[in-house]
């Protein structure tokens, strides 16, 4: 996916070479008009940097194009739109994308999830999710305000418990033994999710570890009714609504959700988990 993003920043790089060869620059000229280095300027129009909307108005300006400033603009916003950087995101800290989530999640009737390497976040326990945030601000290098984080997630999770509404995940085995958090806290996290198998909201299936697969799992992503799906990497949330994306992703979670267990065989999965936990 991160391809589709280089190829939609591409795309208006090469709009922006296009501006500039119609006004008859080069780029050594375009960067004189600017004030920039050659080498920002070779940057935007090969797709390897992402410019700003001050930078698509300079440009305009530059190639005498000022017309062309709300076509640029409108290409800027589709892409921060649909790739969303964490850096941009979680400037303020985390309790502002967890607010997003509460939106999202009371908007739509059935979420369907795959998680390979951490438990979904509407089934994270307060301690858990704690662990997760404060890491996450570290490693990000974003303000640290998990405590607002960590309530703002435990309000998305109100909706565990409307009727009517459908939560059906896959986690893959091995995440439930990924310790980011003591022990003690992992323990916990696994009773709580063994415990949601009750709700009749959820529907929660577990890959056992050397199960047949017809595709090897790659990443989590969750989809949002069939209007959304949302896909989490180290540097990018990307938020996918065309069709073809949207049935791909389906697909995906089938294939993955027909290896899946449930029930008393998830459960067992789950406690095996959890005694592995309390014998370390």
């Amino acid at each position: 996916m991160s391809t589709d993003f280089q190829t939609a920043r591409a795309s208006l790089g090469a709009r922006l070479r296009e501006l500039r060869t119609e006004a008859g620059l080069n780029g050594k000229g375009v960067a004189e008009v600017l004030g920039w280095q050659r080498s920002k300027v070779s940057r935007l129009e090969n797709g390897k940097q992402t410019p700003t909307a001050h930078d698509l108005t300079a440009w305009a300006q530059a190639v005498d194009r000022p017309d062309v400033v709300t076509e640029l603009k409108g290409r800027l916003v589709g892409l921060e739109t649909q790739f969303r950087s964490w850096r941009r995101q979680l400037a303020g800290g985390h309790r502002a994308r967890q607010e997003v989530a509460i939106i999202e999640s009371t908007a739509t009737q059935i979420i369907r999830g795959v998680e390979v390497s951490r438990i979904p976040g509407l089934f994270q326990t307060a301690d858990y999710a704690r662990h997760a945030f404060d890491a996450n601000a570290e490693f990000r290098r974003v303000p640290r305000d998990v405590e607002a984080a960590v309530r703002a997630r435990m309000r998305r999770q109100e909706v565990l418990y409307e009727a009517g509404k459908l939560f059906r995940f896959v986690v893959w085995e091995g995440a439930l033994y990924v310790v980011t958090c003591p022990r003690e806290v992992m323990v916990a996290q696994l009773d709580r999710l063994a415990g949601l198998m009750g709700l009749d909201t959820v529907e929660l299936g577990v890959i056992p570890l050397g199960a047949q697969l017809r595709r090897a799992p790659s990443h989590g992503f969750w989809i949002y009714d069939r209007r959304r799906v949302i896909v989490e990497t180290i540097n990018t949330e990307m938020w996918l609504d065309d069709e073809e994306n949207i049935a791909l992703y389906e697909r995906a979670w089938d294939w993955m959700a027909e290896a899946a267990v449930h029930g008393p065989q998830a459960r067992r999965l789950i406690g095996r988990a959890r005694a592995s936990m309390e014998s370390m």
